[in-house]
């Protein structure tokens, strides 16, 4: 750092004190919290840290940082996982945790404006008394600024769609300090350019999130959920795909393949058997779930499946999807001492055997630790890559192996990355999947909204 930058850096930071008093941080530990990904990529630590608690004084922080070119990195509750929140360029981090204010609930129209600090969990809280919910499901309990910005989905997405289809409107604050409002509470809209639908999966590179607008949905009178363990991995497909095609509706279809289940079994002390297995939940009527679910135990049993169990016990319920939830963990627990390295890719539903099929080849073939759990549903699955990040040779072939998956998924039509974007790990994958003129479109988006390259620089391209 020049003396120059740094001395306009000291004055920025001066400035930045003087508007959040002890709301904002220099300490090495509040740096190494937000500096730290979960999963394998080296500490980015910001120079400091701020907590603002409107949207107005987000705005008054980043036109001090324009002023002084100071990069800045927004933050949620740093659940993302493709290092799209390390500070790759030092700056400020803005973490919008503590703005967590429901704005507005309308439930005759069925949607809400929440400040971007809340998260899935506390706004369903807050709505249950409503007798509606907001369905997306990202597994963490990130929060709803971050499932914006990161376009995240998750295991409801098969019924409920993503947070592209679940933003009704956006307020956003620019990298020069303005705050725009994009979007409506209409339904649909035909005017001008959908800027929404620009600012959501932009991963805090054109502007930060601070306000969501949101599409809510009737909480269903009845929920059951189910497992069904298979022979064959074909088998659970084949039933995934005949499912989605008679049009059952169902909302969460989950594959766990063997290894997973083994680790799912030692970390949440279950015994479902070490096999391909579907983990189902179906919404609706009493006598609707009970009509799905007897419609795909029949559909499972044609394909192999070994017998479908299902109930709508909320407690049994709540257990199977904590499981599910709680897979990383269990993963993490197959090799103490490790660190895991989590790939996400999708593709079209009717390659979606073959994919897993030569994706678990090329695992095996690796010696990398690497079980599989996909929302299947909708083409979209995972492998955790455990190894030890001591071993250069392991780190090598973990990179490697990520490679050669998405790979095979670009090969199969599919893409980079269903659901937890860009960031820093998946960068050199964005032009082979949408082409160098596609690309370069996306880096003059960049740089009309955002000149100097101060919002969250080095991440989804490189300019």
């Amino acid at each position: 750092m020049s003396a120059n930058t740094a001395q306009s850096a000291s004055a920025a930071y001066d400035g930045l004190r003087a508007l959040f008093g002890d709301r904002f941080s220099t300490a090495a530990a509040v740096r190494e919290h937000h500096g730290r990904a979960e999963t394998f990529f080296p500490a980015m630590l910001p120079d400091a840290v701020i907590f603002p608690h409107s949207t107005e004084e987000v705005a008054a922080a980043v036109r001090h940082c324009a002023a002084h070119a100071i990069p800045i990195v927004p933050y949620g509750v740093g659940t993302s996982l493709e290092g799209n929140f390390l500070a790759a360029q030092g700056g400020v981090c803005v973490d919008l945790s503590q703005m967590q204010r429901l704005l507005r609930v309308s439930e005759e129209d069925l949607d809400c404006t929440v400040e971007a600090g809340v998260t899935r969990k506390q706004l369903n809280e807050e709505l249950r008394h409503t007798g509606l919910f907001f369905p997306i499901d990202p597994g963490a309990d990130a929060t709803l600024g971050g499932m914006a910005a990161t376009r995240a989905s998750g295991t409801n997405a098969v019924r409920y769609g993503t947070m592209r289809q679940n933003v009704l409107g956006l307020t956003v604050v620019l990298p020069d300090g303005r705050i725009i409002r994009t979007g409506s509470r209409a339904r649909k809209s035909a005017a001008g350019y959908d800027l929404s639908g620009l600012f959501i999966g932009s991963e805090g590179t054109l502007g930060i999130i601070t306000e969501v607008t949101l599409r809510l949905y009737g909480q269903p009178e009845a929920i059951s959920s189910g497992v069904c363990e298979f022979a064959t991995l074909r088998g659970a497909v084949d039933t995934v795909i005949q499912t989605i095609q008679m049009g059952i509706p169902v909302a969460r279809i989950e594959l766990v393949d063997e290894l997973q289940i083994r680790a799912v079994n030692r970390y949440s002390k279950t015994d479902l058997a070490e096999c391909p297995t579907l983990f189902l939940e179906f919404h609706g009527t009493p006598a609707g779930v009970a009509e799905q679910s007897t419609q795909f135990g029949e559909i499972a049993a044609a394909h192999g499946g070994g017998g479908f169990r299902w109930t709508t016990n909320t407690e049994e319920r709540t257990a199977l999807w904590d499981a599910r939830h709680k897979a990383y963990y269990a993963d993490l627990a197959l090799k103490p001492g490790g660190t895991a390295l989590s790939t996400d890719v999708c593709v079209p539903i009717s390659s979606l055997c073959d994919c897993i099929t030569e994706t678990r080849a090329a695992v095996d073939a690796s010696g990398i630790i690497g079980p599989i759990v996909g929302h299947v549903g909708d083409g979209n699955f995972h492998v955790v890559m455990v190894f030890d990040p001591d071993s250069a040779d392991e780190v090598a072939r973990a990179k490697a192996l990520s490679e050669r998956i998405v790979e095979l998924a670009l090969a199969h039509g599919g893409t980079c990355t269903g659901e937890h974007g860009i960031g820093i790990g998946k960068k050199g994958y964005l032009i082979a999947e949408h082409g160098e003129d596609a690309v370069d479109l996306m880096r003059a988006i960049k740089r009309a909204i955002d000149p100097a390259g101060i919002m969250n620089p080095g991440k989804i391209f490189d300019l």
